[in-house]
C-alpha cells in the first residue's frame, strides 16, 4: 500500500475530496463518505487538505475537478455514476480532462457477466461509459467499476460501494508519512490556556496544536490536540502542554 524507503518516511502526499450530487447539497441525503475517507486517508499516510461538494450540473463538476486535480496529489470523487440520467459524473470528467468517452469493452464484460447479456439495458450500459484512458476501479459489491483517471479517482456515492473501491484505490498508490496524534485533556476553558498554548506553538511550529472546547461535570474543559510527523517533537510538546496545564491548576482562578 506504501511506497518503500526512507522517501515515504519523509513524503507529504495530499488529497481532496470531491462529492457530487443535488441531494448532498439539498439535505436529502447525509454524506457519511467525507468523514470515513478523511479517517482513512490520515490511517495511510495522505493528507486531506480540501472537500467540495457540488450538484449535478456539468460546469460546476468541471471546474472542481480542474481546480483539485492541479492542486493536489489525488482527488477521491463520489457520486453520479450510476445508471440514471442525472449521473452525468462520467461525462463531466471526460470533459475535464479533454478526452473522450465511450462503452469500455472492459466494464461492459464486467457488466454482461454479472447481469447476464439478456439483462443488459440501456440504463445499465451507462455504467460501462469510461474516459478513454482511464483505468478502472473494481467494485466487488455491485460490480459497477469506477476509474482513475490522471490522478482523480472516481467512486459511487452508496458508503458501501464507496468503501470496497477505496480499498482497492489505496491499495495501488504511493502514500506518504502518517500524522501522529495525541491528545491532551485540560479540565478548564480556552480561556485559561490560550496565551500558553499561543507560547508553546511559536515553540514548535512543526507541531499543529488545537484546542477544542467541550462540556464536562457541567463546567468548561478543553481537548488539546497535537498532531506532528515526528514522534520525538511530538513527545516534547505533549510534555510542554502537560507542564502548562498543571501549573494553571495550582494557580488561583
Amino acid at each position: 500500500m506504501t511506497a518503500g524507503g526512507s522517501e515515504t518516511a519523509h513524503r507529504i502526499v495530499t488529497a481532496a475530496i470531491l462529492v457530487i450530487g443535488d441531494e448532498i447539497l439539498s439535505g436529502r441525503t447525509k454524506d457519511k463518505n467525507i468523514g470515513y475517507i478523511a479517517e482513512y486517508c490520515t490511517a495511510i499516510g495522505i493528507d486531506v487538505r480540501e472537500v467540495r461538494v457540488v450538484p449535478d450540473v456539468e460546469d460546476d463538476i468541471i471546474a472542481a475537478v480542474r481546480a483539485l486535480s492541479d492542486r493536489y496529489d489525488h482527488v477521491f470523487s463520489t457520486g453520479g455514476i450510476g445508471p440514471t440520467h442525472d449521473d452525468i459524473t462520467a461525462d463531466a470528467m471526460a470533459k475535464a480532462f479533454d478526452v473522450t468517452i465511450d462503452h469500455d469493452p472492459r466494464a461492459v464484460a464486467i457488466l454482461t457477466t454479472h447481469y447476464g447479456e439478456a439483462n443488459i439495458n440501456e440504463a445499465r450500459m451507462r455504467m460501462a461509459r469510461i474516459p478513454a484512458g482511464a483505468d478502472l476501479i473494481d467494485n466487488p459489491v455491485s460490480k459497477a467499476p469506477g476509474f482513475t483517471i490522471r490522478n482523480v479517482h472516481v467512486m459511487a456515492g452508496v458508503p458501501v460501494i464507496m468503501q470496497a473501491m477505496l480499498d482497492a484505490v489505496t491499495a495501488t498508490i504511493p502514500t506518504g508519512a502518517k500524522m501522529l496524534s495525541a491528545t491532551v485533556p485540560a479540565s478548564m476553558g480556552e480561556g485559561r490556556i490560550a496565551a500558553g498554548l499561543g507560547a508553546i506553538q511559536k515553540d514548535f511550529p512543526d507541531v499543529s496544536i488545537g484546542s477544542y472546547p467541550k462540556m464536562l461535570d457541567g463546567g468548561f474543559a478543553t481537548d488539546i490536540v497535537l498532531r506532528s510527523r515526528e514522534q520525538a517533537r511530538l513527545d516534547l510538546a505533549v510534555r510542554a502542554v502537560e507542564g502548562l496545564i498543571a501549573g494553571l491548576l495550582v494557580q488561583p482562578r
